[in-house]
């Protein structure tokens, strides 16, 4: 009697496993939807962007470096809290190790700009504007990383800042 009840119960067992199994792989995120669910995100960070750095060239230009190093802590705040929620979105499992990626040079990114601020703030300005440089190939190697997104919010653009 012993034989049908465990026979039953393997049965039961690889039901229930092959419809989470199923369950699974139909919540999983798409690129299309993980895209709709991080421009919005980099569209706050990009409008914060915009107007905390729009005039940052005039003041390097005027040597108005701690004004300029103010600017560039303020964004790279904004671009923290949105790496942080960008973080918290979950990936497409075909590109996560990309997404990854890409996660870690917008990390790279903050620090970069909290190093700019720092020498502005120390009154550095050769060393921050080199460190600009570094922003800018930064950025476009992130770029590259998720180019297949088509991002428009998401896509860094430092150039018109630095």
């Amino acid at each position: 009697m012993r034989a049908p009840r465990k026979s039953v119960m393997r049965a039961l067992f690889a039901g229930v496993a092959s419809l989470l199994v199923f369950a699974a792989v139909a919540v999983a995120i798409e690129r299309p939807e993980y895209v709709d669910l991080v421009e919005p995100i980099c569209k706050k960070n990009k409008e914060a962007s915009d107007r905390l750095l729009s005039g940052v060239k005039k003041l390097v230009k005027k040597d108005k470096l701690k004004q300029a190093g103010t600017a560039f802590k303020k964004a790279a705040a904004a671009l923290e809290k949105a790496h942080k929620e960008l973080s918290a979105v979950e990936k497409p499992a075909a590109d996560s190790a990309k997404l990854t990626k890409w996660l870690s040079e917008i990390k790279a990114e903050v620090a970069l700009m909290k190093t700019i601020s720092a020498k502005f703030n120390q009154g550095n300005k050769s060393k921050a504007t080199s460190l600009a440089v570094k922003l800018q190939n930064n950025a476009t190697k992130a770029n590259n990383l998720v180019i297949v997104f088509g991002f428009n919010y998401c896509k860094i653009d430092p150039a018109k800042y630095t």
